[in-house]
């Protein structure tokens, strides 16, 4: 979901607060000088480094849930019926699958270091070879984020090359929704160009395994957009500028280029957001709007080039006005029938987006929301708890070439389709971009799994292969999801916290099948919700406070079920505060900024400080408790290691069998043995996986190999206490990844 009245995106969030995940060293040099492809070599320096740890074979899957995120872009092979790719704006890119009727993810090999290369800032084929794909990657151009990666495929992204930049892309910024900013030359297949935001034009000679600068008349603007399309039209390449001055440029030959002549100005064409080409009528089709999107768009336009002319005409089906403003955003032409093109609104929240079909170039215009019917029972959660919506964000349009009522369009959840232009559904199965926050597996209960996720609040999963049947957890809804908590003695018994516009906290009697709002809440939940836990018989809440910004305020608990809250002046502001999951009296919270644990043994009424000296300064080192025991407590504190602590955290012992641990989880004991398994996202090697353990941490096997890592994962992982060697993983950008024993 991408909607701001719901709260900080996750895609806000990341910018801000996880620096953390964006330390993942970030060195680069000015000149767009470019390295050859690279492989992974044996890190020997590393403090710590162990030998290779055990492997297993493990069947993974993808929980599904259906889309979740913004689809930024669909591209059709002009050449192949029923092929096609799509990109996202932090979950990777993907390969339609005609005869299955589903997304194949074509990015999952990317790892933990290179978890910036999860954002597609733009995709491209070569219509005369179509086993040929190309993917430039890299989510953030600050300058924490690592540098971009241009990847290069001859099997259709089934295995690929890479090619490391020395410049920045920001596939997860401003003006992640605008054209493909990578194309392969009309004029030879061996040449392609990258339209950069802050280095200008890129250009490679030999299918991408090298890039050079290469000229480009307009100036380079820091913190601009830069080339915001690369558009083929016969033999000339179309450039859109997003950075002031001419808007479109052109070349002929492939090396000079020209501003377009003639071309429209004003706020409503300040920015060239995409271009389509319709080869039949000769007529490019430019979608304008004043400001990069997707969001705060006021303003914008559509305008028809006359190629063979030089001739514009402005074709805007509906202007933008005081009362009812926006941009445009996706353009497509039907490849089979001349002066068919589709165009969509972005950023109208009044009237809500549409897309706008014409069938005589331009002249006339009909809304397709105005007869649409959408059915999205395969995905629920697209009720947002009401009613499903045709569509917001919506800057990604793609027409089948083989089909003209064959016509998709991306927003900030799902990618629409539709056979007849008048019934659309989600066309969206196997394409999951959440972001996890939180996951519980109930020990009992009709849910395989309860799940906290950006941007879409809780679910419950009754099935892991079928999007969740309520959809997003309501009364309340939320956007992001801050905390999800379960009483371990009484499980049917959850609560959850998060960003809502009807309240920020809420409870279920029923295990997270239905939920109530808490009666009442502190003031500062609405600006800052935070994590929250409860006791094992459910009778205490502890909430903690972080505004999305990172200020950390003080806890509150409640003992009426949140009828009403009294601060706890002891517990450290902004901790994750952690039940015992036996003893209901126990609550625990680390105290990041000074390296120490706190303990309560009133029920969270006052808090002590138990072991200190621990590692400090990272908001994302955690304290999880072992099920089944009192005061049996685990830390991980990132490239810091491992601790463990048998006596509620009074001390804690390092583990010296790994070196790095991230997220921690546990499952269902191995066959013969008393302690659970224990699941984790950390290191006993150069490189981060994910991990079990049978023997208490004494030794790891890794459980995910190279072809399976979804970057980041740090986030949240738990074993499943009902079977044995299963676990559930989050990503950030890919959904719930889980895995059982092949």
């Amino acid at each position: 979901m991408s909607d701001p009245s719901h709260g900080p995106s996750r895609r806000t969030v990341l910018t801000t607060a996880s620096g953390a995940a964006a330390a993942l060293a970030l060195t680069s040099t000015s000149a767009p000088a470019l390295a050859a492809p690279r492989d992974r070599a044996a890190d020997t320096t590393r403090p710590g480094a162990s030998a290779a740890a055990a492997a297993q074979a493990y069947t993974w899957r993808t929980a599904a849930i259906g889309g979740t995120g913004f689809i930024t872009g669909v591209l059709f092979h002009p050449a192949v019926k029923g092929l096609a790719y799509a990109r996202t704006d932090i979950g990777g890119a993907y390969r339609w699958d005609d005869g299955a009727q589903r997304w194949t993810a074509l990015t999952d090999h990317l790892g933990w270091d290179d978890y910036n290369l999860l954002g597609v800032e733009a995709l491209a084929v070569d219509p005369n070879q179509p086993d040929r794909l190309y993917l430039a990657l890299g989510a953030y151009a600050q300058s924490w984020a690592g540098n971009g990666a241009v990847l290069r495929s001859n099997d259709r992204g089934a295995t690929w090359s890479r090619t490391d930049l020395s410049v920045k892309l920001g596939a997860n910024e401003d003006g992640r929704g605008t054209g493909e900013r990578l194309l392969v030359s009309p004029l030879s297949g061996d040449t392609l160009y990258l339209g950069t935001r802050h280095d200008g034009l890129l250009k490679s000679t030999d299918r991408g395994a090298s890039w050079a600068s290469a000229p480009f008349p307009a100036s380079v603007k820091a913190g601009g957009q830069g080339i915001t399309f690369l558009v083929a039209a016969g033999r000339v390449v179309y450039a859109g500028w997003g950075d002031g001055g001419s808007a479109l440029y052109r070349t002929t030959d492939g090396v000079n280029w020209q501003a377009v002549p003639g071309q429209p100005s004003g706020a409503s064409a300040q920015v060239p957001i995409r271009a389509a080409f319709d080869a039949g009528s000769a007529a490019l089709y430019v979608t304008y709007a004043n400001t990069p999107g997707p969001n705060n768009q006021t303003d914008g336009s559509v305008r028809r080039l006359d190629t063979a002319t030089g001739a514009w005409t402005d074709v805007t089906p509906v202007k933008p006005s005081g009362g009812d403003q926006f941009g445009y955003g996706g353009v497509a032409v039907d490849a089979r029938v001349a002066g068919t093109v589709v165009v969509s609104t972005n950023n109208r929240w009044g009237p809500v987006d549409t897309l706008y079909r014409s069938t005589d170039g331009g002249r006339v215009w009909t809304s397709l929301k105005d007869s649409a019917t959408l059915d999205v029972r395969e995905t629920p959660y697209l009720n947002w708890g009401g009613t499903a919506k045709f569509g917001w964000w919506i800057q990604a349009v793609a027409l089948d070439p083989y089909d003209s009522k064959h016509l998709v369009f991306g927003t900030g959840a799902t990618l629409f389709g539709t056979r007849d232009l008048v019934r659309w559904a989600p066309e969206i199965r196997g394409l999951e971009e959440s972001a996890v926050r939180q996951l519980i597996a109930p020990p009992s209960g009709g849910a395989q799994l309860l799940s906290g996720l950006g941007d879409i609040g809780v679910m419950y999963h009754e099935s892991l292969t079928a999007s969740p049947a309520r959809g997003m957890a309501a009364n309340p809804v939320f956007g992001s999801a801050t905390g999800l908590a379960l009483a371990t003695l009484n499980p049917t018994y959850v609560v959850r916290a998060g960003w809502g516009d009807a309240g920020n906290g809420a409870s279920s009697t029923d295990g997270g099948q239905s939920w109530r709002p808490f009666a009442a809440q502190p003031a500062i939940a609405s600006s800052a919700p935070g994590p929250i836990a409860v006791s094992a018989d459910g009778a205490t809440l502890l909430w903690s406070f972080v505004h999305w910004d990172g200020t950390k305020h003080p806890g509150f608990r409640s003992t009426n079920g949140g009828a009403s809250w009294s601060e706890v002046t002891t517990f450290p502001k902004g901790a994750v505060p952690v039940a015992d999951p036996v003893d209901p009296r126990r609550f625990y919270a680390y105290d990041t900024d000074a390296g120490a644990v706190l303990r309560s043994t009133d029920g969270g009424a006052t808090f002590v400080r138990g072991a200190s000296g621990l590692p400090a300064g990272d908001v994302q080192f955690r304290i999880a408790a072992a099920p089944g025991r009192t005061g049996d407590l685990w830390l991980s504190a990132k490239w810091n290691g491992l601790y463990r602590s048998t006596d509620g955290g009074t001390s804690f012992t390092k583990v010296t069998s790994c070196w790095g641990s991230y997220a921690l989880g546990f499952g269902r004991a191995a066959p013969g043995a008393s302690y659970p398994a224990v699941f984790q996202t950390g290191a006993t090697e150069n490189f981060v996986g994910v991990y079990r353990s049978d023997d208490t941490g004494g030794s790891w096997t890794r459980i995910n190999d190279d072809s399976r890592q979804w970057g980041w994962t740090g986030e949240t992982i738990t074993g499943d206490p009902r079977v044995y060697g299963r676990v559930y993983l989050g990503t950030n950008g890919r959904g719930i990844q889980y895995g059982d024993p092949a």
